[in-house]
């Protein structure tokens, strides 16, 4: 009897390499002449990042700042899900937004039924925040793996505890 292959498919955030980007991004923050007298912060507690800043121009060039400290320390920007902007003290705007940590049932969902209409002969199952794909065929393993890196499910995933 064959046996039986398979693969996890995950969403795991490196929070160090996060905070590192967030470090840099306050240093930059400090040093920049366009945020000189204005209240602007970048705070990062658990999964949860907080930027605020005077006005909605500003909280974009702030954004701005984030995301491209996180790029340089390669955290996909999928892993981060903005809430809405709102106002916050002193006349000030405040974004929230959550760090990706797994994969949502929805998002799993979406996934398990993308692997099963493509008709691979493999089996896809949600199992807390990961799916795990299994099949006797490592060909279709490979085709479950391509078939997933080229939709988006707008969300960063990872492929890991392959076993052949």
């Amino acid at each position: 009897m064959a046996q039986e292959a398979s693969f996890d498919i995950v969403s795991k955030t490196d929070l160090q390499e996060v905070a590192n980007a967030i470090q840099q991004a306050q240093k930059e923050l400090g040093q920049r002449f366009d945020f000189k007298g204005s209240k602007s912060e970048i705070t990062l507690t658990g999964e949860e990042l907080v930027l605020v800043s005077d006005d909605e121009m500003k909280l974009k060039s702030l954004k701005d700042i984030v995301e491209g400290r996180l790029v340089k320390r390669n955290v996909s920007l999928k892993a981060i899900d903005y809430g809405k902007v709102e106002s916050a003290a002193l006349g000030t705007v405040r974004q929230k937004a959550k760090i990706v940590q797994g994969i949502e049932s929805e998002k799993a969902k979406a996934i398990v039924k993308a692997i099963k209409d493509a008709k691979i002969k493999v089996q896809a199952s949600i199992q807390s925040d990961q799916v795990r794909v299994s099949g006797k065929n490592k060909d279709d393993l490979q085709r479950a793996i391509a078939l997933v890196k080229g939709q988006d499910f707008g969300i960063p995933l990872q492929f890991t505890n392959y076993r052949g």
